[in-house]
């Protein structure tokens, strides 16, 4: 007779064979290598990042400070201007009196019988024009000149005998120097 087992049978579990050492190691090796350059990609990256923020800051202070710079030359060209302003208003201050001082000189060293016909004053240099009755009128105002405190290296330049409407006359050019 044929024996018919209604009855599920029990199945033989195999037994599964260990996963080999090596695979598992591998495995784990590979994990832990994973993580390492996971965390050296985010953390290389954010140095990265920082750095490249940290570049931007400092070529951005960098632009600030070359501005800073032409402003501060610029400052300096106008100071000098200023200055350069200041010294020449300040020289023209003390040098407004000196025509005066100079005319009022000559004027005063006038002898009688000379007079002024025409005065340059270029800086501290003067030439002066000038007509007489005589010779002697032309010598004495040369020597009061000369004896003056404010006119120094006096030079008679020439001096010319002139008749004028019947009249003798003396015109001479003086130069002389203004004490500074």
């Amino acid at each position: 007779m044929i024996k018919v087992n209604l009855l599920p049978e029990e199945k033989k579990k195999k037994k599964q064979k260990p996963l080999p050492a090596f695979l598992i190691s591998t495995l784990f090796i590979t994990l832990i290598a994973g993580a390492i350059l996971a965390y050296l990609v985010f953390f290389f990256s954010g140095r990265v990042s920082e750095r490249q923020t940290t570049a931007r800051h400092n070529e951005a202070k960098i632009a600030e400070l070359k501005q800073k710079l032409k402003d501060v030359a610029d400052y300096e060209k106008r100071n000098a201007v200023f200055q350069q302003r200041k010294e020449i208003i300040e020289t023209l201050g003390r040098n407004k009196s000196v025509p005066v001082k100079i005319l009022d000189e000559v004027s005063a060293l006038l002898s009688p019988g000379v007079w002024l016909t025409a005065m340059d004053v270029n800086g501290y240099n003067v030439n002066l024009s000038c007509t007489a009755f005589t010779n002697a009128d032309v010598v004495n105002y040369v020597d009061n000149l000369k004896s003056s405190k404010l006119f120094t290296d006096i030079y008679l330049q020439e001096s010319v005998q002139a008749q004028v409407t019947g009249v003798s006359l003396y015109n001479f050019k003086l130069t002389f120097k203004v004490k500074a």
